[in-house]
């Protein structure tokens, strides 16, 4: 939800962004994720487009996670997984 905050508020914000507090702020928060997309990225991704690639990757993740909790909820027939 950072990314994407901090995605919608870069746009509505333009050139003025890095004197945003909240923009700064999420900017802190999704650091992490941006260093990583960045390691795994090749040199070929521009620093402007590694946001993107983190967002898609934490996206893939989040569905892969949420994919495999539906599977053991229904393996293990818990109560709520009909």
């Amino acid at each position: 939800m950072a990314l994407i905050g901090q995605g919608f508020l870069a746009l509505l914000a333009g050139d003025k962004r890095d004197t945003n507090f909240f923009y700064q702020l999420l900017k802190i928060l999704t650091r992490p994720f941006i260093a990583v997309a960045r390691f795994i990225a090749p040199r070929q991704v521009g620093d402007h487009q590694v946001g993107f690639v983190a967002f898609f990757l934490t996206a893939v993740v989040w569905l892969i996670v949420t994919f495999e909790k539906i599977n053991y909820c229904v393996n293990n027939k818990m109560v709520g997984c009909q």
